[in-house]
């Protein structure tokens, strides 16, 4: 009897030794796509609601915001094992040293996918069809730097899919407002996610793979100079149409400042100055939801 095994049963032992290498898988440890997505999501469901939206629908999107993004890493990195384990950057990634096969990682995106749609599937009939484009934007972006130097206005496209969808799920329709707004996202992303791809930029050439960085090239300053005003100018559209008082703007005018920040501190172009200026989008996109938030919770 006191000679009985101590350890674990092997399935126990087995998930003890997995669960960690799929969390790294879905970035669990870095939030930051999270709320790149989270961000505009909530945008739309707050303009969508005009002030607090109910609380399902609210958890719906926040949690399904997360498994998204989860479920859109585990597929990136599906998709770039090719090219993770050339890169600096990511070629401690589970799937590029082989701690996690290829199998494992569908199987993952699967039920990842599978649970956000269960999710769903508690909305309206319109957010369930506008759901299904919404898988195909996640699963299919990653291929896209094979063939197009513009990977990145695709994941603006995935990243603020979130927007027409809060509109179809609080008003049952999808207003030009929220095409707006859809529209100032991609904008917004196409440019956070030039400076993530100016880290990875000689890598990529001599990999072969594409990015709006290698196309943009030594203008790559200047356009996203220009992607960052035309989100601004159709932000401003959106505020007048929602006829916002005051915090709005002053959202926006912080978001402005910051937005400069990040052009003082990546105007070199190096590595780790590029990733900061990234990762530094976070913020903006919360001082744009706080004005938003603020205005509605304000109106008399």
């Amino acid at each position: 009897m006191h000679d009985a095994p101590q350890d674990a049963p092997g399935w126990k032992l087995h998930a003890r030794q997995r669960l960690p290498l799929y969390w790294q898988l879905v970035r669990g440890d870095r939030p930051i796509g999270w709320l790149l997505l989270l961000w505009p999501t909530w945008w739309g469901l707050w303009i969508a609601a005009e002030g607090v939206p109910p609380l399902w629908p609210l958890l719906v999107f926040s949690v399904g915001v997360w498994l998204t993004r989860a479920a859109g890493c585990v597929i990136n990195d599906y998709a770039d094992r090719w090219l993770d384990a050339s890169v600096e950057r990511t070629r401690h990634r589970p799937l590029a040293t082989g701690a996690v096969s290829g199998r494992e990682a569908l199987a993952v995106f699967a039920v990842l996918m599978l649970v956000a749609f269960a999710l769903v599937l508690t909305l309206n009939r319109l957010t369930i069809y506008m759901s299904v484009v919404g898988v195909f934007l996640a699963a299919s972006y990653p291929y896209l730097k094979r063939y197009t130097y513009l990977p990145q206005v695709y994941l603006g496209m995935a990243f603020g899919w979130g927007i027409p969808m809060a509109f179809a799920a609080l008003t049952g329709s999808v207003p030009p407002l929220a095409w707006v707004l859809y529209v100032a996202n991609i904008f917004w992303a196409t440019a956070y996610d030039t400076w993530y791809a100016m880290v990875d930029r000689e890598d990529d050439i001599r990999m072969g793979a594409k990015s709006t960085a290698i196309l943009f090239g030594e203008m790559d300053l200047v356009a996203m100079g220009v992607l960052y005003a035309c989100m601004f100018a159709a932000l401003m559209l959106v505020g007048r149409e929602v006829q916002m008082p005051y915090w709005y703007w002053v959202g926006l005018g912080v978001a402005l400042l910051l937005v400069l920040y990040e052009f003082a501190i990546a105007r070199t172009r190096e590595r780790a100055a590029c990733f900061r200026a990234f990762l530094h989008n976070n913020w903006v996109g919360m001082a744009i939801f706080v004005g938003i938030a603020l205005d509605f919770a304000l109106r008399a």
